[in-house]
């Protein structure tokens, strides 16, 4: 039996990410992920007579070997969801906290798969695999996997990035497009998050809320990490406090996208007070431009 609430969360979701998908995303999502009827199929070593236009410079510079792209026609695809679960994204100041932005942002991504008849499955994680959706096809599945992220109740409350993107590696064995929604509040996850792209299209999906970045001027306060359930007491009176805690978490995004960068990953900022479907329409439309290119 579903809950009342959530089953109203779900029919909300449902409506809203279902006409977006239709109306916002849908020829994008065509000319992004569907090519020309080429679908990408892994990686490997450069042999000769291969077209030089197919050698993937991002793999091959992390190898230091040539690697090339191998294609197989193929209009049907597998959208991958993986999606933290962890205590701090129960964390907003604004419409929203983030697992709320992620389970919308979630659907609307599967909306999008299923229209075009692409199969969606489903990865939940903290510190360890809370929950896998194999994935499927139809509207019915998409309704589960949403219902899924909203009404997770986590075991655990901590994070680690690596484990879920092992995971993502080990399970999906078809290269599939994978959106990892996150606040991305985890250490030690490049190496995983390396080999999972070398063989999955992935685009990290940065869940960020104005107050990870800003602490408001509250006087002296206590501070629980959601995780850990460590309590800090805090001077937000002071403007040096405020200034050095903004300093901090600017430079911990600022790696965080670098890595992103340096990996030559798409990626996308959703905000918890902004709508997240802009971003996620720049995203398919970049894409889309360099499809063309």
């Amino acid at each position: 039996m579903i809950p009342k609430e959530l089953l109203k969360a779900l029919r909300k979701i449902e409506i809203t990410t279902n006409r977006l998908a239709t109306e916002q995303l849908s020829g994008n999502y065509t000319s992004v992920f569907k090519g020309r009827g080429l679908a990408f199929r892994e990686v490997r070593q450069y042999q000769p007579g291969d077209d030089v236009r197919t050698i993937d410079w991002n793999v091959s510079a992390r190898m230091n070997e040539t690697f090339v792209k191998v294609f197989v026609e193929e209009r049907e695809m597998t959208v991958m969801l993986v999606v933290d679960v962890s205590a701090s994204e129960q964390f907003g100041t604004r419409r929203a906290s983030k697992a709320r932005v992620a389970a919308e942002v979630a659907a609307l991504c599967a909306f999008s798969a299923i229209k075009h008849n692409d199969r969606v499955g489903l990865i939940l994680a903290t510190d360890q695999v809370e929950k896998i959706v194999p994935p499927k096809k139809g509207q019915k599945h998409v309704m589960r996997v949403v219902r899924e992220i909203l009404g997770a109740e986590p075991e655990r409350p901590g994070t680690d990035l690596a484990v879920a993107l092992e995971t993502l590696y080990n399970v999906a064995r078809r290269r599939s497009v994978a959106f990892v929604l996150s606040d991305f509040f985890a250490s030690d996850y490049e190496r995983a998050l390396s080999l999972s792209s070398a063989r999955h299209d992935v685009i990290p999906c940065l869940l960020f809320d104005p107050r990870d970045e800003e602490l408001p001027d509250v006087g002296l306060s206590t501070f629980e990490d959601l995780e850990t359930g460590e309590e800090i007491v805090v001077d937000t009176g002071s403007a040096r406090v405020r200034a050095w805690y903004a300093r901090q978490m600017r430079t911990h995004r600022k790696k965080q996208l670098q890595l992103f960068r340096k990996l030559g990953l798409d990626h996308v900022v959703i905000r918890t007070d902004r709508p997240y479907v802009r971003p996620l329409r720049d995203l398919f439309a970049r894409r889309a431009r360099r499809a063309r290119r």
